[in-house]
Parts: C-alpha cells; structure tokens; sequence
C-alpha cells in the first residue's frame, strides 16, 4: 500500500475542481465560443425541467461562466448544432464530436426497450410496429413535430399514462433513428436524425476496443483522479469490468499511476488511480476564485453523493422527489461553493410574477462558522444570482 503515492482529500478535491472548470475565471467574457469550450471541457451538461430557480444545465453553466445566458447554450443544441441531446447517466447536451459512440448506446436501448415491461405497456392491443412507423413517417413527410402533434387521450400519471405515439417517439429517439431539433416550453420537437445532425449521422459505428478507449480516455482527464467505477459512470457508456481493464493496461503504458486518495469524511483510502501528470496538474492550477458561487443539484461536482463525500466531506442528497415531511433540507436546494470547499447549502424559490428570489432556508456545514465576511459574500452570491435570473430583490437572507 505504501508503493503508491497517497493523494490528499484535499488535493483531490482540487484536481476535481481543476477538471470540471471550477478554477477557472467566471467573470471572463461568456462568447458563444467560451461557452462551447466550457461544454466540450466538461464533456456534457446534464439536462433538467425543473425551474424552481433556473433549469440545472444553465446553473452549471452559470457556475463557471457568470455571463452565460441560456439562450447560449441552447443555440449550440439548436442552431450550431455542435452538440446534440441524448442521454448519458441521464438526459444531457453532449458535444456532437461524440455522436458517434452513442450508436452502441443506440441499439442497447432499443434492445433493453423492447425486452421491458414498458414496451409492452405502451404497445398493448395496438400493433407496436405499426405505431412505430406512423410515427416515423409523419415526421419524413410532415418535418419536426411534437408528442402534441399526435392527438391521442392521455391518462394521468407518470410515464405508464402515456400515449402509444409519444413512447414512440421516445423509443425512436433513444434507438437514434429521431432526434432533438428543438425544444419548445421545454418540450421536446423530434425529427429525422439523418437530417438534425448529417454529417455525425453518416459516421460509422466505432469497434469495442475503440469504444472502450474513447469512454475511458475522455473521461480520465475529466476526473484527474478516480476509481474504475467513476470512471465507466462519467459516460455511463461501458462496465466497470473494462474501465479497470482500461486503467490496468494505461498504467503498464505510463499513462496513468496507481494511487490511495484519503476521504474527507474519515473514511479508509481508496484504491483508485490518477492521470500520470497528476502533480503537474496540482502545481499549475490557480487559486480558486474568490467568493462563493451556487451549484446546481445535478452539478458534476456533487453529482455522484459517495464522491461528493469523499472528495468534499459534503452529503448531498436531491430532495425535490422526496416527499416533504420526509425532506432534511428542502425542494431545491443548491450547495455553496467557497473556494475549493463546500461550505453549505440553501433552498431558493425565484418568484416570477413577484419578481422575488426567496431563500428558504440556508444550512451551514458543521465547523464552518458565519462569519461577518462569509455572510457577506454569500448575500453577494446570492444578489448575483437574482440579477442573473432577472429577480429584483432577495427575501430570507
């Protein structure tokens, strides 16, 4: 155990922060061009409707670009078109570079959707194929549409209500046959994938070994440091089985180093492994930005909670789908970057009609005191954050 070098829980941390853009400038100029390279860095924003304050994808971004404006972001999806929207862990805007190694994903989707009980569901007394192709032609021949241009009662509840042409929809565009044109009111506009996105449409399908590296290597320099099963969830695109084959056989080539990473809550060291430049990448990053900035709940920083604790000693838990009396902090809540620690988190409400930012309720970490300075500058995280959202003034804090 002592042939490996020991990384810090506190270094690690900064590796992470250093990886994910979190020590970068956010008061540099947001052009349409840094914001696209802050996506391509990241590797993907995940996607989210829910507005209590702002959508998530447009928190992350805000986080490290305070300039950003969504209609950024949603230019690169819908006029650029230099990324698209797929899933990941979850639904996300992805750099289209990529689209070609989502064709693996393409057919395990259409596979795993087909063998589940949600096919037979949706398709019951009505001829699956048949939908399928209805569906499929009124988009060749009509162009874009929407789950509303096909009239069909629709039950309450969740997905099982739906009707048989808007999970048509969805199994097309999870199988890669349609894909997001558009949004509108955050509701998807589908259309031919051949004609959203031509040119990454036409690439071939990598090989296994291609697209095993690929997961791997993209992801590696986005977490800097990490353990097999990090590393294949980055994409969640391959099992862990060949992520640690991959790093195995990196560490033979000198590409990667094996390595124990402390926890910063208390917890044993991890075997995990590191890039080979690991301490390169400690002495040259920056300080971390002054101030305190607001993560958005699916933030990769706090994304995945058992590193969010290790790397953190911060327990993070999305408690918008918990029920209320069951909730230990509230709806929305968003954790407080300060520096390289996070040091609490708040429950924010934006009230449009009122033009109001309501903060609910705000939680600071055990042994992080509220002092005159961090109150201070959270209030003008917060007062940022309103202007921002276009509220014109702050209430609870």
């Amino acid at each position: 155990m002592a042939s490996h070098p020991t990384i810090s829980a506190t270094d690690a941390a900064r590796l992470f922060l250093g990886a994910q853009g979190l020590l970068d400038d956010p008061t540099r100029k947001a052009t349409k061009s840094v914001v696209r390279k802050v996506v391509e860095a990241l590797g993907f924003v995940q996607l989210d409707s829910i507005a209590t304050v702002a959508r998530a994808h447009d928190l992350t971004l805000h986080a490290r670009l305070e300039g950003y404006r969504p209609e950024q972001l949603q230019g690169l999806l819908e006029k650029d078109r230099v990324c698209f929207e797929h899933w990941t862990h979850d639904a996300s805007a992805i750099p289209v570079a990529h689209y070609a190694h989502w064709r693996p994903r393409f057919r395990e989707d259409e596979a795993r959707m087909r063998a589940h009980a949600w096919w037979n569901h949706h398709f019951r007394g009505t001829e699956a194929d048949e939908v399928l192709a209805l569906v499929q032609r009124r988009i060749t021949e009509e162009g874009p549409l929407m789950s509303a241009d096909f009239e069909h009662e629709e039950k309450r509840g969740p997905w099982w209500g739906w009707k048989p042409q808007k999970a048509a929809l969805d199994f097309l565009w999870r199988s890669g046959v349609l894909a997001i044109r558009g949004r509108r009111n955050f509701h998807k506009i589908y259309d031919l994938a051949e004609r959203v996105h031509p040119e990454a449409h036409g690439l071939p399908e990598p090989d296994a070994e291609a697209h095993v590296a690929w997961a791997c290597g993209e992801a590696a320099p986005r977490l800097a440091c990490f353990t097999p099963r990090e590393l294949a969830q980055f994409w969640g695109a391959i099992g862990m089985a060949e992520a640690r084959a991959w790093c195995e056989a990196q560490v033979k080539r000198g590409a990667l180093v094996p390595v124990h990473l402390e926890s910063a809550d208390g917890r044993e060291p991890q075997r995990a492994y590191a890039v080979a430049d690991w301490e390169a990448r400690l002495k040259q990053a920056p300080a971390a930005p002054e101030g305190t900035r607001l993560l958005a709940p699916f933030d990769p920083i706090i994304r995945d909670r058992d590193r969010a604790l290790r790397r953190f000693g911060f327990d993070y838990r999305f408690e918008a789908f918990t029920p209320e009396p069951k909730r230990q902090y509230g709806y929305y809540v968003l954790p407080i970057l300060e520096g390289e620690r996070l040091v609490g988190r708040l429950d924010p409400k934006l009230h449009r009609d009122r033009g109001v930012l309501e903060i609910k309720g705000l939680w600071w970490e055990p042994g992080v005191k509220a002092t005159k300075a961090r109150v201070r500058a959270l209030r003008d995280s917060v007062e940022g954050l309103a202007a921002w959202l276009g509220a014109e003034s702050v209430e609870g804090l």
